[in-house]
């Protein structure tokens, strides 16, 4: 098992989530994933700078850790060669630590060019076109592609790394899943069910999967579950929400009825390391093995060092 930590480009700027990441390879993390978003969930949370800036400074400032997009969507807001050759650049300046999470995309993110966003059967139908774009474009020389949706016209990139970047391809259901495993190299996913794992390895997937566990660290329970309800409780909408409303007003009025007792619910709030490793297990007993602590507490540092001194072993045990 291998253990990540989510910086939440959203809720900072970008010279403190450089900061983060050192401080958590520091700390013993595994890898960082960062999400790709052009707007953050709510206006209160801030930020969202560019996130392929970010994890090239990200690369130059740390030597051992992961770097994982979670996730890049290569369809509406950028066009697949673009994020084939970004990819590629990532490999070689990280020395192949870096892994292209991929997805069909929000609303939220990609609207926000101008071509519109499409149901949820095309956005399938666009991603499988765009993992074809960036699979042929890293095999090398010149290329062209015509599809339903999306074209290459004569492209190449030049800077390949020996070993490609693993692609995590990120799934809710069985269609996306079979993407997953037809074009992909490894499953993403946000929910702790083994039915999703199970549509996956019957389409052929044999690697594990990435998914993200909701946690909110502070020296008690209130404090952490009070954080987590100003800024991440657009989590508690459910994917078919998240991925169609367009901009943060909208997250606003989705989830005023949100209540502290529900964060409770879903997040593993306060300093309790059996609260949170409660909340991890359903995820490792579904098949995950790359699991990504997402921290909605107040205190990132102390975050990290609850992590360090308390929660890391009691992870590493019950993996």
């Amino acid at each position: 098992m291998q253990i990540g930590y989510k910086l939440a480009t959203e809720a900072f700027g970008p010279t403190e989530i450089i900061r983060q990441a050192v401080r958590a390879e520091e700390v013993g993390f595994d890898f960082v994933e960062m999400s790709d978003h052009f707007h953050p969930w709510l206006d209160v949370q801030g930020h969202s700078a560019f996130t392929w800036s970010v994890l090239g400074a990200v690369a130059a400032r740390t030597e051992r850790i992961g770097l994982v997009t979670g996730v890049t969507c290569p369809t509406v807001r950028y066009h697949p060669a673009v994020i084939a050759q970004a990819a590629a650049t990532m490999a070689l300046i990280s020395q192949d630590r870096f892994v292209l999470g991929v997805g069909a995309g929000e609303r939220l993110n990609e609207h926000v060019v101008g071509r519109g966003f499409p149901a949820v059967a095309e956005r399938h139908e666009m991603l499988r076109e765009a993992l074809e774009i960036i699979r042929l474009l890293w095999s090398g020389g010149y290329r062209s592609y015509e599809g339903k949706h999306l074209r290459l016209e004569d492209a190449r990139v030049f800077d390949l790394p020996e070993r490609l970047p693993e692609i995590a391809v990120a799934a809710g259901g069985p269609a996306a899943a079979r993407v997953a495993a037809e074009l992909g190299d490894a499953l993403f996913a946000t929910d702790a069910d083994p039915e999703l794992v199970r549509h996956y390895r019957d389409a052929g997937g044999s690697a594990g999967g990435y998914a993200e566990a909701s946690l909110a660290w502070a020296p008690d329970e209130k404090s952490a579950a009070q954080a987590a309800l100003s800024t991440n409780r657009w989590g508690l909408t459910g994917w078919k929400v998240m991925s169609e409303l367009p901009n943060p007003v909208n997250f606003e009025a989705a989830t005023a009825t949100v209540r502290e007792e529900d964060i409770i619910g879903k997040f593993a709030c306060g300093p309790d390391p059996d609260r949170h490793l409660e909340v991890v297990t359903p995820y490792l007993d579904a098949g995950f093995d790359r699991i990504v602590l997402m921290n909605a507490g107040p205190d990132p540092d102390g975050f990290l060092d609850f992590y360090r001194d308390e929660l890391a072993p009691r992870l590493r045990a019950a993996a």
